[in-house]
């Protein structure tokens, strides 16, 4: 089986298809991707990279075709044609960049924006292969959720995209239980099946190797968010508890990653002078699990939206297989899951009175009680989440749908 991954975002940013494409690769699958130039979260396009070439590089013996586009800049408008450019660029370069090449089936990767599904259907339509859509983010949902789009025309407009993208794929894969209804109303015949995250087996294997050091997660109790800060996270709840918090002088809040709204924090922990609360910035995903163990509790927050309680976020599997106690200040299916495992403490998007009562909740128990929490929530990921085998389930899904098309 030869497959083509179909993804706006790839190495060398930091997203969980990264470690789906080398492991299919590690199972002696064929893969390779079809992407844009590295620029997430920063907007702009990544040192060793120029926006309007086609190139073609490998990594970890993985082909990667990169298509011209617009970066994403600072949003608004930007961003709008950052989605539109990667659209109409996958129309127009990569049935030339792909000349050729014959593939068995097209695996869409769908974070905002979906509509990077459009030239994956175009491509499956040349090549006369079937393509699957790995649903991450409920559109036009989400949209209105992070205050892109509130025009209610466009966001019509937007549904029917939607159900024409959902119609003219073979197979949907939902990250999220609660996405099947939703996604159902609108595939019309199109089967939908739960298939959830995982991360990278680096997350689930304890580390030894230290990290380079940052202020706050060496000292005291800290409280480490890691991953991208925006408005969908709702970061203004961890600086109104650090602000709650910041009498006690061994408790403190690290931030790792980037952003649209890090300046923005970076500001008010000045303005409000919290010494609490640290915004180190951008790592490389490697690290990432070797701050993980040094933190004494993991930080989820997303925004109080509707689309957002029928969300998990990716490091809430992170955090399990890493095996600290989790603080999740969300609602929905990702709160469910952590009290579920019993991994950590889950309270209502966005109330910081209540973070603040939960970060004191899990700094005054015993470290024989937290561990007791990160051991559930390790238990829990590798009963439910683990990488490898849910990458078997993923081939057996893929070979099903190519089988059908037989």
């Amino acid at each position: 089986m030869r497959i083509l991954i179909v993804t706006q975002y790839f190495w060398p940013e930091n997203f969980s298809i990264n470690g789906v494409a080398q492991t299919l690769i590690d199972k002696n699958i064929e893969a390779e991707v079809l992407t844009a130039k590295p620029n997430y979260p920063r907007g702009k396009v990544f040192d060793g990279y120029k926006s309007w070439n086609c190139q073609h590089e490998t990594h970890q013996r993985i082909t990667i075709n990169r298509i011209p586009f617009l970066a994403r800049g600072n949003g608004g408008i930007r961003l709008a044609l950052n989605y539109l450019s990667f659209v109409l660029s996958g129309l127009v370069f990569a049935p030339w960049m792909l000349r050729g090449k014959k593939f068995d089936i097209i695996l869409v990767y769908a974070p905002s924006p979906i509509l990077k599904a459009i030239p994956a259907i175009f491509l499956g339509w040349l090549k006369g292969c079937p393509a699957v859509l790995w649903v991450q983010d409920l559109w036009p949902e989400s949209l209105s959720a992070t205050g892109h789009i509130s025009n209610p025309y466009i966001l019509s407009v937007m549904r029917h995209v939607v159900r024409f993208i959902y119609r003219h794929v073979d197979l949907l894969l939902v990250q999220s239980q609660a996405f099947e209804a939703p996604v159902r109303a609108l595939a019309s015949g199109t089967p939908v099946l739960y298939y959830p995250n995982s991360v990278d087996d680096i997350f689930s294997i304890p580390t030894t190797a230290p990290p380079p050091l940052i202020k706050g997660l060496d000292v005291g109790f800290s409280v480490m968010f890691a991953g991208n800060i925006g408005a969908a996270q709702a970061v203004g709840v961890i600086v109104e508890a650090a602000f709650l918090l910041k009498e006690y002088s061994d408790i403190h809040f690290v931030v790792l990653g980037d952003g649209s709204t890090r300046e923005w924090m970076l500001k008010e922990v000045q303005q409000r002078g919290l010494n609490n609360l640290h915004l180190p910035g951008r790592f490389p995903i490697e690290t990432m699990p070797n701050f993980m163990q040094k933190a004494s509790a993991l930080l989820v927050t997303l925004a109080d939206q509707p689309i957002f309680a029928a969300t998990v976020p990716n490091k809430v599997q992170a955090y399990m297989a890493t095996g600290k106690p989790i603080i999740a200040c969300l609602n929905g299916e990702g709160a469910r899951l952590i009290t579920e495992a019993q991994a950590g403490v889950a309270v209502p998007a966005e109330d910081a009175h209540a973070l603040a009562n939960a970060v004191l909740s899990l700094y005054q128990l015993s470290p024989h009680e937290r561990e007791k929490m990160g051991d559930n929530g390790r238990l829990y990921y590798q009963k439910h989440f683990d990488h490898s085998r849910l990458i078997d389930q993923l081939i057996e899904h893929l070979r099903s749908v190519c089988d059908q098309r037989e």
